[in-house]
């Protein structure tokens, strides 16, 4: 059984199934990034925390003899992630269901920032060769600088995730046992035409969890409109900017 947090998560990326593809431009454009870095020749391939599949697809492009395994937590997003996999299993990725060592690489784009990453990486040793190759992308501390700042001072409230760095990711690779670790970083900014669209935005690819510290309910309309008048300090040409602190890592098993 998952935890009543993850439990939230699970229904929340349950919900945006049907809305992930057609929102999650962001997300696709990581991908891209994430798998032109990854040196790799696998014949087993795990695509953990898969989403709706667009990186195994990718992946099947990039080696078509490969045999691809999905794993991810939400059913709805597992259902729709089947067209691009040979395989794929309803998971937790801090708990595979998988024996020792049946892959030679392990891909996850953008699903460490809801996880511990100790645990994650610990089991993708675990289910990795030796000298197989780990590609993970994730993001860091400055994600939504933007919607922090406009919140300061109008709530106590925590309003994204509390999200890792290269440095304490590199630690944790290091302590589950992977070396010639490499990371590259990058912030890659949207813009929207207005906070609602922008919050929406958010919402429609599944990432309205935050964890412990969240508002226990609906901003009142002073509050809200102190937040938009906040946030429109920060309107550029293109409209209303949301940054992703983009990291992406690479690594080996030892």
């Amino acid at each position: 059984m998952l935890p009543p947090a993850k439990q939230r998560v699970r229904a929340s990326f349950d919900r945006a199934a049907a809305s992930y593809d057609a929102a999650a431009v962001l997300q696709r454009q990581v991908c891209d990034r994430l798998l032109a870095g990854f040196a790799a020749d696998p014949l087993d391939i795990l695509d953990a925390g898969c989403g709706t599949g667009y990186g195994s697809l990718l992946l099947r492009r990039r080696w078509p003899s490969a045999r691809i395994a999905a794993a991810d937590f939400a059913p709805a997003m597992l259902a729709l992630a089947r067209r691009h996999a040979d395989d794929c299993l309803a998971a937790d990725i801090e708990a595979l269901p998988f024996a020792d060592g049946v892959f030679d690489a392990w891909w996850s784009n953008l699903s460490l920032q809801w996880c511990s990453a100790g645990r994650v990486f610990s089991e993708a040793a675990r289910v990795l060769r030796r000298g197989a190759r780990l590609a993970v992308s994730t993001l860091g501390p400055g994600t939504f600088h933007e919607l922090r700042d406009a919140f300061r001072g109008i709530d106590p409230y925590r309003h994204t995730l509390p999200f890792n760095g290269p440095d304490d990711l590199g630690k944790a690779l290091a302590g589950a046992g992977f070396r010639n670790i490499a990371w590259q970083r990058e912030t890659i900014a949207v813009h929207y035409t207005d906070l609602k669209t922008l919050l929406r935005a958010v919402k429609a690819v599944g990432a309205n969890r935050v964890g412990g510290g969240a508002r226990p309910g609906m901003m009142g309309r002073a509050a809200w409109q102190a937040l938009e008048s906040a946030y429109e300090r920060r309107r550029a040409a293109d409209g209303l900017p949301a940054s992703y602190d983009v990291v992406l890592g690479y690594a080996e098993k030892h």
